[in-house]
């Protein structure tokens, strides 16, 4: 699709990054209390992602934000693993490749900044996501790993980047 551009998020992105993810949990029935509908950087995204070894990047068609993602170090985790974080696009976005261009951006920074595991947590009925997610080499595993907060999340999944 043509008219896509993806690029880190800037802080006069963050109100509408926080509306469009608010909007796609309500859109899933995604409970408002254990997921990220309900984290305090909700609000202050790229200030949240200005933090070392992190990166949040949206997705634009005609200057509107439609889609959005990032990576960041999995809180309370003994290893040196990433978490792929509050990946969301508008539905007027799904299905136009945009999800496997902006996996291959939060990858490549993951990468880059060195970690050599990505994890992340989702719903049972985002399925279009989870096929996503396994394409691009993620495995499902049996338990949370990390500190996320998103007990609300059932959904495990894992990476290897080496």
């Amino acid at each position: 699709m043509d008219g896509i551009i993806i690029r880190e998020i800037q802080a006069n992105d963050d109100k509408a990054v926080a509306a469009l993810i608010r909007q796609v949990l309500i859109e899933f029935d995604v409970p408002k209390v254990g997921s990220a509908y309900a984290d305090p950087q909700l609000d202050c995204m790229t200030e949240t992602y200005s933090a070392p070894k992190s990166a949040y990047f949206i997705a634009e068609i005609n200057s509107e934000i439609v889609g959005c993602a990032g990576i960041a170090l999995l809180e309370n985790s003994t290893e040196n693993i990433c978490e792929l974080q509050k990946m969301y696009f508008l539905e007027r976005a799904r299905g136009k490749g945009i999800g496997a261009r902006m996996m291959q951006y939060c990858l490549e920074a993951a990468k880059a900044f060195g970690y050599e595991k990505c994890y992340l947590e989702t719903m049972p009925n985002m399925s279009a996501a989870q096929k996503l997610y396994k394409k691009s080499g993620f495995e499902n595993v049996c338990s949370p790993m990390g500190n996320t907060g998103h007990n609300a999340c059932p959904v495990w999944m894992l990476k290897d980047l080496r």
